[in-house]
């Protein structure tokens, strides 16, 4: 139904989701990807975005943004990925859904990087919180830092030193 099911209709970032890359049962194959409709049931965003106007993302909508995100279940939500679904928005009614999914191939080619390369188990989850809120600049940087030969400090560590000078809190 979807040709992008990593980035969400209402702007949730499921590419940088933990459960996106998560083995088993449990994974998320993103909105409306294949078998999403298996594992959760669909939404009213869904039904009005994908199923009645045939939208990617709300974003593309003449009426984006319309009173589904007045609601506060739909704007507010303590999961990582729903904290940029606004500005990813933004990114795409300025630039459009192509631009805005280069930029988030960058994101994810980061993440999947990080957690083939420096995943000891442990960081999944702060690796996909990084992805989603750090600025794709700063992600390039951590893995240029990290790889330098005099470099001892762990991805994990840089990011977080990049976070704190992005004034962003993983």
């Amino acid at each position: 139904m979807k040709k992008y099911p990593n980035i969400s209709c209402c702007g949730i970032d499921c590419g940088l989701c933990p459960r996106y890359y998560t083995q088993g049962t449990s994974r998320c194959p993103g909105c409306c990807g294949e078998g999403f409709f298996d594992v959760h049931p669909s939404c009213s965003v869904i039904t009005c975005c994908v199923k009645k106007r045939g939208l990617e993302v709300c974003g593309l909508c003449e009426d984006f943004p319309c009173g589904r995100y007045e609601k506060e279940s739909t704007v507010k939500c303590s999961f990582v990925t729903h904290k940029r679904m606004m500005a990813n928005h933004e990114l795409i009614v300025a630039g459009g859904l192509e631009a805005f999914l280069e930029q988030q191939a960058g994101r994810i080619a980061f993440l999947e990087e990080a957690l083939e390369k420096h995943n000891n188990g442990r960081n999944k989850n702060f690796f996909c919180l990084a992805a989603a809120l750090l600025s794709v600049k700063s992600l390039e940087k951590a893995l240029v830092l990290v790889d330098k030969p005099e470099n001892i400090a762990s991805l994990r560590d840089v990011l977080s030193g990049l976070a704190e000078a992005e004034g962003v809190e993983l």
